[in-house]
C-alpha cells in the first residue's frame, strides 16, 4: 500500500512544469539533460533545434515584457497544495447539481481545478479588475501562496490588506500585468479545443491586454475586439470625451475549430422578410444577383423576356442553370410591376440560423450598466456591488458559443456578483440546456454590508452565492416539470487535509508528536474526500455513494473509479470483513476504468493489517490501493 503525503503528486495539483518536459521529450529527446535539481532542458541544444540566427539578439524580441514576468510565469506552474472544503450548508441541490461556486483566490483555485476541468470549459468569461488606480482587489503580494490568501481573508493572523496600484507608484501596469498574467495562463489549459475566452477591458489596459491575450493564446487564436456601449447617456462633465463603451476581448483555444452560433436576429431583421406574393416557401427579401467577386459577367435572358447582365465591376453570383431553376420556381422578383431589375428572393425558411454577430454591442441588444444593477435590485440586492455586468451580455456570449444538446461549462474565476451563474441558469431555463457553470470568487469585503432578519452578506463571495440562490428560487416557477439544474455546490479553498512537516525548531520534541496524525484534526471525511477528486483529477459534482461494510463507512465516487474509508480506525480482527465487503461491491460496479482505493495510514492497528487488507484488494483486482 502506497502511502500519499503532502509531497505526493497525487496530493498537489497538476504539475505543468513536469508536463511540459514531458511534451518537449516526447518531440525532442535531446534536449533533456541532468541539471543540479533533476530534469532539466538544455538551452543550447534548443537553440540550435530552431535555428542560432537570433542567439546574439536574445535580448532584442518583439513581445511585451516587464519587471516580474518570468516569475509570474513560473507561479502559474508551481503547483498548489491546497484543497477545497466543502460547505453543503451553503449550497442548493447539493446532492443532484452540477454547477460550482468556489470561494478563494482564482489563482490557487486555478491550480486546483487543472486535473479535474484541463479541457473540458467551452466557455470562459472574466471581468477582472480593470487598472484604474483605486484599491485592487488582489493583495500586496500577488504571488498568492495559501498560506498569503488565508491571511488575506482574516483566516489567520493578519487580516485583510488591498494594494492602492496608484499612477504615481511606478508599477502601475506591471502590478496588473503580475496579477493577469498567470491567471490567464492557468485558464487556458482547462478550455476544449473549440474554447472561447471574453475577457472585459477598458481602455486603460486593453492594449496590454491584446498583446498579452497574443502571447497566452496565440497571436492566430484572437477572434475579436468586440465594442460593448455600455451607457446610454452623454457625460457632459467629461474632459475630453465620455467613456460610453468598454472592450471585450475574445480568443479562442484554437481559432480554426471555433464555431460561433449565428445571432438571434431582432425584430427590424426580421421584418424585412416579407411575402407579398404568397411565395410556398414563406417569408423572403430581396437580394442581388451580383458579387463583388468571380468570373462570368454574361448576362442572362428570364423567361419573361427581361435581359440582365451584372452591373460594371462586378460579377454573376449564379449559372445559368441555377438561375433557370430560380426563374422557374418562381424565386425571381422583377417588382410590383414586373419590369424592375431582377433580384434573387432569400426566404427566411433556406438562411442560415441567426446572423453573423458584429464587433459592436449595442445597449440595446445586450444592455447597459444600469440595466445591470436593476438586475441586482429586482433581487433585493441593490446597490451592493459596483460596476456589475448586465444579464443580457453574459447571455449573449452563453448563445454564440454554447449549444443546448451538450453539457458545456461556463467558467468564471472574477464572478463579482454572479452574472455569469445567473445568465447560465436563465439560458438553461429559456432553451432546456444542460450547461453548467463554474464560478470563483474572492471574500474580499463589501464596502456595505449586509446584516439584516438572518441574512448576512459581509463579502463579494457572500453576495455570489446569494444571487445565485435567489435567482434559482425565482426560477423554480419556470422551471415547471423540466430536471433544469438549479442548484451549486459550494467549496472554500483552504489548506490541505494532509498535514505537512512544519517543525518547529525551539521544540523537535513536540512538532514530532504533532506530525502523528497527518490529517488535520477538524476534517472530516467529506473534507477529505473532496481533496480526493481533486488530486486523483475527478468532477467535483460527480455522483458519491456510500455503504457502511463491516461497520465502516465506505464511499464509491464515479461508480467505482474511486472507493475511499476514511474511518479513523481498522483493527485486525475487521480488516478481512472489510476488504470482502469492498471487493463484493467493487464487483457490483463494474467500473470500465481501474479503480483506486484509498484509506488513512492511521487507521489500521498495525502494518499486518494493512498487509493484509492490501493483498486481498489486490488479488480481486483492485490494484491501486493508497494510503494518506
Amino acid at each position: 500500500m502506497e502511502k500519499l503525503t503532502a509531497a505526493s503528486p497525487e496530493a498537489q495539483s497538476a504539475d505543468l512544469l513536469a508536463g511540459n518536459i514531458e511534451q518537449l521529450k516526447a518531440l525532442f529527446p535531446e534536449l533533456i539533460t541532468e541539471g543540479a535539481d533533476g530534469v532539466a532542458v538544455n538551452v543550447d541544444v534548443l537553440k540550435a533545434l530552431v535555428g542560432d540566427a537570433t542567439v546574439t539578439d536574445a535580448d532584442e524580441k518583439y513581445g511585451l515584457n516587464w519587471h516580474g514576468k518570468r516569475r509570474a510565469r513560473q507561479l502559474a506552474l508551481t503547483p498548489s497544495t491546497g484543497t477545497l472544503r466543502p460547505c453543503p450548508e451553503d449550497s442548493v441541490d447539493w446532492d443532484t447539481t452540477q454547477n460550482l461556486m468556489i470561494e478563494g483566490d482564482n489563482l490557487e483555485v486555478l491550480k486546483l481545478l487543472q486535473k479535474s476541468y484541463a479541457g473540458k470549459v467551452k466557455l470562459i468569461y472574466i471581468d477582472p479588475p480593470y487598472n484604474t488606480g483605486k484599491d485592487f482587489v488582489y493583495p500586496d503580494n500577488f504571488q498568492d501562496s495559501i498560506k498569503n490568501y488565508l491571511e488575506l481573508t482574516g483566516q489567520v493572523e493578519g487580516g485583510q490588506k488591498t494594494s492602492s496600484n496608484t499612477e504615481t507608484s511606478g508599477r502601475f501596469h506591471t502590478d496588473w500585468l503580475n496579477m493577469i498574467y498567470p491567471r490567464l495562463k492557468l485558464s487556458r489549459n482547462l478550455l476544449c479545443k473549440d474554447g472561447v475566452i471574453f475577457i472585459s477591458i477598458d481602455d486603460g489596459e486593453v492594449a496590454n491586454l491584446r498583446k498579452l491575450g497574443d502571447e497566452i493564446f496565440g497571436e492566430e487564436n484572437f477572434i475579436a475586439n468586440i465594442v460593448w456601449q455600455k451607457k446610454y447617456t452623454r457625460s457632459n462633465d467629461a474632459k475630453w470625451f465620455s467613456d460610453n463603451h468598454d472592450h471585450i476581448l475574445a480568443y479562442g483555444k484554437n481559432k480554426d475549430l471555433v464555431t460561433l452560433n449565428g445571432q438571434e436576429r431582432n425584430e427590424d431583421q426580421l421584418a424585412a422578410y416579407t411575402n407579398p406574393d404568397g411565395h410556398s416557401k414563406g417569408p423572403w427579401k430581396a437580394t442581388p444577383l451580383h458579387a463583388k467577386s468571380g468570373t462570368n459577367t454574361t448576362a442572362f435572358t428570364f423567361t419573361n423576356g427581361i435581359v440582365w447582365a451584372p452591373p460594371k465591376g462586378t460579377y454573376r453570383r449564379f449559372n445559368d442553370t441555377t438561375m433557370q431553376q430560380m426563374d422557374d420556381g418562381g424565386e425571381i422578383w422583377f417588382g410590383e410591376d414586373g419590369t424592375q431589375t431582377p433580384q434573387r428572393k432569400s426566404f427566411l425558411s433556406e438562411v442560415k440560423q441567426g446572423v453573423t454577430p458584429v464587433t459592436l454591442w449595442p445597449y440595446q441588444e445586450v444592455g447597459h450598466n444600469h440595466e445591470a444593477n436593476n438586475d441586482l435590485k429586482a433581487l433585493g440586492l441593490g446597490g451592493m456591488f459596483d460596476n456589475p455586468k448586465p444579464v443580457r451580455l453574459l447571455q449573449r456570449m452563453i448563445g454564440l458559443t454554447t449549444t443546448t444538446d451538450q453539457e458545456h461549462i461556463v467558467l468564471d474565476f472574477f464572478s463579482g456578483s454572479g452574472t455569469t451563474a445567473h445568465a447560465v441558469l436563465e439560458a438553461n431555463i429559456q432553451d432546456g440546456g444542460n450547461r453548467r457553470f463554474i464560478c470563483v470568487q474572492l471574500p474580499h469585503l463589501l464596502s456595505n454590508p449586509v446584516r439584516d432578519n438572518g441574512l448576512s452578506l459581509t463579502t463579494i463571495a457572500d453576495l455570489t452565492a446569494e444571487r445565485i440562490r435567489r435567482v434559482a428560487a425565482a426560477l423554480q416557477t419556470k422551471r415547471g416539470d423540466s430536471k433544469v439544474d438549479l442548484g451549486f455546490r459550494k467549496y472554500n479553498l483552504s489548506n490541505s487535509n494532509i498535514q505537512a512537516w512544519n517543525p518547529k525548531p525551539l521544540n523537535l520534541e513536540q512538532s514530532l508528536f504533532d506530525s502523528v496524525e497527518n490529517i488535520i484534526k477538524e476534517r472530516n471525511e467529506i473534507d477529505i474526500l473532496s481533496e480526493l477528486l481533486l488530486k486523483l483529477g475527478l468532477d467535483m459534482c460527480v455522483p458519491v455513494s456510500s455503504r457502511t461494510i463491516a461497520g465502516s463507512e465506505v464511499y464509491s465516487v464515479a461508480d467505482g473509479v474511486l472507493i475511499a474509508c476514511l474511518v479513523p480506525s481498522i483493527d485486525s480482527d475487521g480488516v478481512e470483513a472489510l476488504a470482502a465487503g469492498i471487493v463484493e461491491w467493487h464487483r457490483e460496479l463494474s467500473p470500465h476504468v481501474s479503480t483506486t482505493c484509498v484509506f488513512l495510514d492511521n487507521a489500521f492497528s498495525d502494518d499486518v493489517a494493512k498487509v493484509n487488507l492490501t493483498a486481498i484488494l489486490q488479488q480481486h483486482g483492485i490494484k491501486n490501493v493508497r494510503s494518506l
